[in-house]
């Protein structure tokens, strides 16, 4: 009886170990399938993580702060006010700039005026040389009579050698004066020109009392405080632009044999989970490891050495579109898929581009408006 049952419990337990064993073979040629087909094309790693710029806010002049527009966490305009400084030592360099000017003015017309000065010296020593030759030729001849003394004769011969002698001392005055002033009127004279630049230049430093936002884009790591003293090169405040951010990928260096540059990448953030999936490309990879960038490279030479599998920073460009309907913030993580397909592209970035990379004209002043003001200061003074 036992024997019996026995039997086709064994039967019904080989058939589903049986079953089992299809069933893994089956898994595991799904599984080899679906790398082959899908997972040997795609490279994925999820040390990634979202980089930007962080423009550095410093000031151009010396002053004290007395107005802060913007904090962190806030968004700016590029060229908005962001932080004004004390202009009373700004306001007195430009009038002393504007006192300076018009002082070289009225110095150049009043050289100008000495070389008419010099003009009718000349003349007026050439009149006095002809008095004086006319006077020795009438003494000549009563000379010789002994009408007049051969002394009166000496004394008029010297006087001729005087004024020949006082019409070059006039001339070389008068070469000198004109040497400074030929050529060029008194608005374009290069002592004029000195001081309207020295006008421009403090002109140029009343304004920048006011630092304006290079980049539109959100405050960040704000260490200026009011009343602090602002230096030029100082760093006040940081503005990451979001709309100018990349993810960078550190994929191992065994995992880099088929990464080429133009490749469609996708990225997933943390911050957005799978919901959102940001597309984007390899746009470049790094010259080097994070090792070898770092304070303190590794010592490979040493003697207790380890192999240590490193990774390279693979920068993924991301679609501007995208970043605007979910923003990102600097320093995020993300896990990015490579779809390493096309190995056909090139494995370095491409060559410096033409135009610029990054540019502002938020900081761009208007040198016209001060040409025009220090002009209508020469005119004034002319």
């Amino acid at each position: 009886m036992s024997t019996e049952v026995t039997k086709p419990n064994e039967k019904k337990r080989k058939a589903v170990l049986a079953g089992i064993t299809l069933a893994f073979i089956a898994a595991g040629a799904a599984y080899a399938v679906y790398y082959e087909a899908v997972l040997s094309k795609i490279q994925e790693t999820d040390n990634a993580y979202v980089g930007g710029n962080l423009v550095t806010l410093s000031s151009q002049v010396t002053g004290n702060v007395t107005e802060i527009r913007a904090d962190e966490t806030q968004m700016v305009q590029a060229g908005a006010p962001v932080i004004k400084l004390d202009s009373a030592d700004a306001d007195i360099a430009l009038a002393q700039a504007d006192a300076k000017l018009g002082a070289a003015v009225r110095q150049q017309r009043q050289r100008y005026a000495d070389v008419a000065q010099y003009d009718a010296t000349v003349t007026l020593r050439k009149l006095q040389l002809k008095n004086a030759e006319d006077d020795l030729a009438r003494r000549k001849p009563l000379a010789a009579d002994h009408t007049v003394s051969g002394e009166e004769v000496e004394h008029a011969r010297q006087a001729v050698d005087d004024a020949r002698a006082a019409i070059a001392v006039a001339i070389k005055q008068e070469e000198a004066a004109k040497a400074g002033v030929n050529g060029v009127a008194v608005a374009q004279h290069p002592a004029v020109q000195a001081a309207k630049a020295d006008y421009v230049q403090a002109w140029l430093a009343a304004r920048r009392n006011t630092i304006l936002a290079p980049v539109s884009g959100y405050v960040a790591k704000r260490s200026v405080q009011i009343g602090a003293r602002a230096t030029p090169g100082t760093a006040l405040m940081s503005i990451v632009p979001l709309d100018q951010l990349w993810v960078d990928a550190n994929f191992k260096e065994s995992e880099l044999r088929n990464i080429r540059v133009g490749q469609p990448a996708k990225v997933e953030a943390d911050m957005y989970g799978s919901k959102v999936e940001f597309h984007g490309r390899v746009v470049g990879l790094s010259a080097g490891t994070g090792s070898a960038f770092s304070l303190l490279p590794a010592q490979n030479a040493s003697g207790n050495w380890i192999k240590v599998v490193q990774r390279l920073p693979v920068r993924i460009a991301l679609d501007p579109k995208e970043l605007k309907e979910h923003p990102l913030r600097i320093g995020l993580s993300t896990t990015v898929s490579v779809d390493i397909t096309k190995t056909d592209g090139p494995v370095l970035g491409a060559a410096m581009p033409q135009n610029p990379v990054y540019s502002t004209q938020a900081l761009t002043q208007p040198l016209d408006q001060a040409a025009n003001a220090a002009d209508a200061i020469i005119a004034r003074n002319l």
